[in-house]
């Protein structure tokens, strides 16, 4: 299945809990009803997968993805009224850390589904061509 396809079918996996059951949960109650979904859309996945963290080829210690999906995406997991920086900086970690190419970090706790599609800029260069202001 093509990242894309895996992307959007946990995002519509997302929609469908946050839907059914709106925000004020805490995050576990999301990532079981997530997990059921994403069996209902046949994806496979790890639920709470950990993961060791090198700094300079040593190993520090590990980490918890709530989800990684399909061994291709990275799923992280929030149940706050209001994403802040420090998530997206948790979530951007993760992808970079785990080495993947595509993240998702997902919040339940709004009124609406937030989510952010997060890529590895170790693995996705930024074209510094295309990245400059012209004026």
């Amino acid at each position: 299945m093509e990242l894309d396809q895996i992307t959007y079918n946990i995002i519509g996996a997302a929609m469908k809990v946050h839907n059914t059951l709106g925000n004020g949960f805490q995050e576990v109650i999301y990532q079981r009803c997530l997990a059921i979904e994403l069996n209902k859309a046949g994806l496979e996945y790890n639920r709470e997968q950990e993961h060791t963290i090198f700094y300079e080829g040593v190993d520090v210690g590990s980490r918890r993805a709530d989800f990684v999906v399909e061994n291709q995406v990275v799923v992280e997991l929030k149940a706050v009224i209001t994403l802040e920086d420090v998530h997206l900086a948790q979530a951007k970690n993760y992808v970079v850390a785990y080495d993947f190419d595509v993240g998702l970090l997902i919040n339940f706790g709004a009124t609406s589904l937030q989510y952010k599609k997060l890529f590895n800029s170790k693995r996705n260069p930024v074209n510094p061509k295309a990245s400059k202001s012209r004026f």
